[in-house]
């Protein structure tokens, strides 16, 4: 077993520690008055995170940090990493340490792990279906809010991809942007003359509503064009009006995508399909943390599993 960072954290963000913290805050991990009253506290014991029904795991990293959070003493081994395929059954994680500090961590670390995990399930679904076709499955933002890293990360784990991270990161001209503008044409320019003045240079990309805007959009050279809730007939023509006009305009289709159809979409010859149903209406994967304690650790309270009495001063 190993203590320290899991593969995966550096990819999280700088802000991994504090959003674990603030979710051992909200539970009040501290001051865990059931298992303070309940279990001895010189007690050690094992336990496994298992998966309750297959899927893509992903999270291990996250449930690191909240087992060192809570206590850098325990231990935490990973048995699969990231974006693998967990059967029902499968053990994730195995854990060691102080007993009341196992128990302290686990509805955290379950919470972290259960909906990242789903995300990357519900994301491996949409990367499968769309088989060997050219097209890449896309997240959106409509992630929980605070979570956006954690979120996304998961989507890649599920063999996904990113589109912007924030408002920062990009472009998007979406509806409201183009009727305040006075249009795709307008909205273009006025923002490559914003850029320009403040010397910044960004992917633009323009979100359409029919064919006629998505025609203007192409004669203003936007490099990448969202069909949004264009009808499947509709996607074939602009994919066609595209070939036509020799613009190398990345089309992405949008706008209530389901499992059930994106195979159909990816056949249709557009780049990108972006689904906001990855991070806003995955089900979480169902895991259970199951802790082992025999007779022998109990005769033996005080010590740790390799035999090491715990320090008076330094239990939980």
């Amino acid at each position: 077993m190993t203590t320290g960072v899991a593969p995966g954290r550096s990819q999280l963000g700088t802000e991994l520690s504090a959003i674990v913290a603030t979710a051992l805050a909200e539970d009040q991990a501290q001051d865990d008055v059931t298992t303070r009253w309940s279990v001895p506290n010189d007690l050690w014991s094992r336990a496994e995170i298992i998966a309750k029904q297959p899927g893509t795991v992903a999270g291990i990293a996250v449930a690191a940090e909240v087992i060192t959070q809570v206590d850098p003493r325990i231990q935490f081994e990973p048995l699969i990493t990231d974006g693998d395929q967990a059967g029902a059954g499968t053990v994730i994680l195995r854990l060691e340490g102080p007993t009341r500090s196992l128990l302290s961590a686990e509805r955290t670390a379950l919470n972290f792990l259960q909906r990242m995990s789903g995300i990357a399930t519900l994301t491996r679904s949409y990367v499968r279906a769309v088989g060997d076709r050219p097209v890449r499955i896309l997240d959106t933002r409509k992630t929980a809010p605070g979570l956006r890293a954690l979120d996304k990360y998961a989507v890649t784990a599920g063999g996904g991809h990113n589109h912007r991270l924030d408002l920062g990161a990009m472009v998007l001209l979406k509806e409201n942007h183009l009727a305040a503008a006075g249009g795709v044409t307008a909205a273009i320019d006025a923002v490559r003359r914003g850029m320009a003045a403040e010397n910044e240079q960004l992917e633009i990309e323009v979100e359409v509503q029919d064919l006629a805007e998505l025609e203007e959009a192409l004669r203003a050279g936007a490099a990448r064009i969202m069909l949004d809730n264009f009808s499947r007939d509709d996607i074939r023509a602009a994919v066609q009006l595209r070939r036509q006009a020799a613009a190398e305009a990345v089309l992405e289709v949008s706008g209530n995508v389901t499992l059930a159809e994106v195979r159909e979409l990816a056949a249709t010859g557009v780049d990108l399909i972006s689904v906001g149903a990855l991070t806003h209406s995955a089900p979480a994967l169902d895991l259970s943390m199951v802790l082992m304690i025999n007779s022998e650790q109990r005769r033996n309270r005080g010590q740790g599993l390799l035999g090491q009495r715990l320090p008076q001063d330094h239990r939980p």
